[in-house]
């Protein structure tokens, strides 16, 4: 059993849950969606069976559709930043929209987040692709897809040039030269690139982790660039991003029998459609069987999960399918490090500025 692939698991904490009828059958109250408690309450649910972290969606613009589904949010960073203090295990993974937001406010807002958490902190970098977004800004026409998403790169390559500019030792607080930073430790990143032209260095130390864990979505030719790489297509993705870490998007809908579950989709889906993806409609204990198959045919390092319901399809899984992960030798028992970085492998960032 020691020998089972250890699985990363994060899950997704969007509103009432992935389905858009979810707030019709939640206990959750649509008025506590807009309340930190709401995402506290599901963060603490995935620390306590020792997830990897959590994400939270976000755009600059209002959810498409009616009368009928949730519409509004909070911002997904500042939510996090609100929640890191008062959670101690659990990575923070917002999603941060690159397109009209400045890499110089992404690092430092992700670097204070990371300083929030103490090491837990990540940013889910997600280009946008709609009129709707563009109209609120009126600073730019849309870009292409192909063009937003090589903004989106380079946006993850200069915010990395930015947590290095100052080195770890930079702070020095010398009370007998009054000297409170080093300077020799402060880099000016002095970076040209194709959408942006940035000197530095931040006005932001350098966060705990060096560099906070970024992840992107799979559907993009510049993903390269990231940590983990989340996915809805398995079909030949590790050949396609062979060094990140690789998570396949998963809905679940989940219940004590199949039955059960299959009813619970079917009123969903009375509502609305489910999101196209891949997606488990069954028990607990068979979503811990398939995991491990999945992850092992497709040469998966885990899932980013995401409940059907909140918090009814969490409960479940945190309760019934973990233990049974754990039970099997695929999933961590406890947390044995303290940072994202550490629950994710990914090994310590190294400081492209400071000298060998």
């Amino acid at each position: 059993m020691g020998s089972a692939q250890q699985l990363h698991l994060g899950v997704a904490l969007d509103g009432a849950g992935q389905h858009p009828a979810a707030w019709r059958v939640s206990d959750v109250r649509p008025a506590a969606l807009f309340t930190a408690a709401h995402y506290l309450a599901h963060a603490k649910l995935a620390e306590a069976a020792s997830l990897d972290f959590v994400t939270l969606d976000d755009t600059l613009a209002l959810q498409p559709g009616g009368e009928e589904v949730v519409r509004g949010r909070l911002d997904a960073l500042l939510t996090f930043a609100a929640i890191a203090s008062v959670t101690s295990g659990i990575g923070l993974v917002p999603t941060v929209t690159t397109t009209h937001t400045e890499p110089f406010h992404i690092s430092t807002a992700v670097a204070s987040l990371d300083f929030a958490s103490r090491g837990r902190a990540g940013v889910l970098a997600v280009p946008s692709r709609t009129e709707a977004e563009v109209a609120h800004f009126g600073r730019r026409t849309l870009p292409s897809e192909v063009d937003a998403e090589a903004e989106n790169a380079e946006v993850v390559d200069v915010i990395a040039r930015l947590w290095d500019s100052w080195e770890d030792g930079a702070i020095i607080r010398d009370e007998p030269t009054g000297r409170f930073i080093d300077r020799e430790k402060l880099h000016y990143v002095e970076f040209e690139g194709r959408f942006f032209d940035i000197k530095g260095p931040s006005i932001t130390p350098r966060p705990p982790q060096g560099h906070p864990v970024v992840a992107v979505y799979g559907d993009s030719p510049y993903a390269r660039g990231a940590d983990v790489v989340l996915i809805d297509e398995v079909r030949d993705a590790r050949e396609r991003f062979p060094d990140a870490k690789l998570l396949a998007g998963l809905s679940i809908v989940l219940a004590e029998t199949e039955q059960a579950a299959i009813d619970r989709r079917r009123a969903l889906e009375a509502h609305a459609p489910f999101p196209p993806g891949l997606s488990f409609t069954g028990t607990p204990a068979d979503l811990a069987t398939e995991l491990p198959r999945i992850a092992a045919s497709a040469g998966l390092d885990g899932f980013h999960l995401r409940p059907a319901v909140l918090p009814d399809d969490l409960a479940l899984f945190t309760a019934e399918t973990v233990p049974a992960l754990q039970a099997a030798g695929a999933f961590r028992q406890a947390y044995t490090g303290t940072t994202l970085r550490d629950h994710l492998g990914l090994g310590v960032a190294a400081n492209q500025y400071a000298e060998a």
